[in-house]
């Protein structure tokens, strides 16, 4: 049996994925079984890449390796065998999430509620140890024999940082489960962790994620674009899965707010006044405005609801405060009530007046949101006695910010021979480009690492109304070196009508000559092709 670093002896294979093998081993220094977890870079990776990779590797897991928590798997060691780190980790008997869900199907919301709560737990303390996890899924929860909830994999399949994709375009973890800023390439957070969360909880519930799609990008842009499909079996767990749904990272459910929500429902608890959304995180200190951060919301729905601001995340337990809070809310309530009740009076009374310019005929200038002034009442009608028209008002809606999703590969990635290269066996890429909405117009452009290209030029891409959101553009690379090798790495650049970027795709082209038989040189050449 192989035997890795000289102490872990790995037994029998526990689980394979896209990143690498896990093994039950036993170390043979303490007597105990371990799990051990093989890593694998992906097919095609240049050496330096590799290197970077496995580095990165290393300390993601020592990142790992501090959190401290029932809820977390422990990382014990990480070993070097063959170049590679080998990651030695607690040994968990039980079964994924994922695969009890295949087993007995969706789970009624009180159970999802308390995984969930262990699961929030965990990611509480990784965030606060600098730790982001950036795989949360069901197959990274394990339901342990004893009753434990593990969540396992701590930055070790997110292993590329701010973008989903890696430099080889392979996709990295579960395009379902990830956030809109992680598919749009913008750099994750806290926050990005708690929309998988909510995507693990949703799955949970009702069976399927909510924005699965037959493929890879288009579930991508699904997760950008499409709104949330109603939770229909969630009951009383549905405001927190929706609060935790929220496309912009800082509108979704704070952590505190969250956990204290889903040990509230797998209590068998539920809101007071029935299912409401829940209030988005809002961080402590100045506003975005320069103002300071208004100690609460306003009440936006029904008087005296429990709504979540800063002071719940301070989780002050005293019943008084919080029995303080929920009169204050309600007369603030009761005053905004008043005020526009007053508000709608003040309208009907001065539209009443003759000769203003605003009465009947008029355009109507009151503040009340929905409803215009009166339509028929004579010069003796008494304000007490006009019957407002409820008409439908003239809102102003503002279309969903336009995204474009854009993803290279390589068609052909090396080149070795005579130079310049032909066109016909050159280094060859095709980019995939899906936009959220149509008509579009995209304006791109390939770049190299260095700095050299072939195609340096800003190009538009049109999808005209009605049209296909997906669209391809290929291209080949001419560049070349005078003699020797050139190793280089290509990707496309969007600036319109949002700035995009795709992940970095590598390549090479190596100029030789080959002498034959009777000694006059003649150029030769041969392609080799690259995934």
């Amino acid at each position: 049996m192989t035997v890795i670093a000289g102490r872990y002896r790995l037994l029998d294979v526990l689980g394979q994925g896209g990143m690498g093998t896990v093994w039950r081993a036993r170390d043979e220094v303490l007597g105990r079984e371990v799990a051990v977890k093989e890593v694998r870079a992906p097919a095609g990776l240049a050496a330096a890449d590799r290197g970077r990779l496995y580095a990165r590797l290393e300390r993601e897991a020592w990142a790992a390796a501090r959190i401290s928590h029932r809820n977390v798997v422990t990382v014990y060691d990480v070993a070097t065998e063959d170049g590679r780190p080998w990651i030695v980790m607690e040994l968990i008997p039980g079964l994924t999430l994922s695969e009890v869900l295949d087993a007995e199907g969706p789970m009624p919301p009180k159970r999802a509620a308390l995984i969930g709560a262990e699961v929030l737990a965990a990611l509480r303390a990784a965030h606060e140890a600098g730790v982001l996890h950036r795989d949360v899924k069901p197959g990274n929860v394990l339901l342990a024999n004893d009753g434990r909830v593990v969540l396992t994999d701590f930055g070790i399949a997110a292993v590329e940082g701010t973008s989903p994709l890696t430099m080889t375009g392979e996709l990295i973890g579960s395009p379902e489960f990830l956030a809109p800023e992680r598919a749009l390439g913008r750099t994750p957070g806290p926050a990005s962790d708690l929309w998988s969360l909510g995507v693990l909880l949703y799955a949970a519930v009702e069976g399927n994620s909510p924005f699965r799609q037959d493929t890879p990008l288009s579930t991508l842009r699904a997760v950008v674009d499409e709104e949330l499909p109603p939770p229909r079996r969630a009951g009383a767990l549905a405001p927190v899965i929706e609060g935790l749904l929220r496309k912009e990272p800082q509108e979704r459910m704070s952590a505190a707010a969250a956990e204290r929500q889903l040990r509230l429902v797998g209590a068998g608890g539920a809101p007071r006044s029935g299912p409401v959304h829940a209030e988005p995180y809002r961080p402590e200190g100045p506003s975005a405005t320069g103002g300071p951060t208004p100690p609460m919301p306003l009440p936006g729905g029904p008087l005296g609801q429990d709504r979540q601001g800063p002071q719940d995340r301070a989780e002050q337990p005293d019943r008084e405060d919080r029995s303080g809070r929920a009169r204050t809310v309600l007369a603030a309530g009761i005053v905004l009530l008043l005020l526009a009740v007053g508000g709608l009076t003040y309208a009907l009374l001065r539209d009443e007046k003759p000769g203003d310019g605003t009465g009947t005929g008029g355009e109507a200038t009151s503040t009340a949101p929905t409803t215009a002034p009166p339509t028929s009442a004579s010069p003796s009608s008494s304000p007490a006695t006009a019957t407002p028209t409820k008409t439908p008002t003239a809102t102003r809606t503002t279309p969903p910010a336009p995204t474009v999703l854009v993803y290279v590969r390589a068609v052909r990635g090396s080149y070795s021979g005579a130079c310049p290269p032909p066109e016909s066996a050159a280094p060859a890429f095709a980019a995939t480009l899906t936009v959220g909405r149509t008509p579009a117009s995209v304006e791109y452009r390939w770049v190299t690492e260095s700095g050299e290209t072939s195609a340096p030029d800003w190009r538009t891409l049109e999808f005209p109304a009605g049209g296909p959101q997906e669209k391809r553009v290929e291209h080949t690379e001419l560049e070349h070196p005078a003699d020797g090798t050139r190793r280089d790495r290509i990707r496309m650049e969007v600036r319109a009508p949002v700035e995009a970027r795709s992940n970095w795709v590598g390549f090479s082209v190596t100029c030789e000559q080959a002498t034959p038989t009777d000694g006059v040189t003649s150029p030769t050449g041969s392609v080799t092709p690259q995934p």
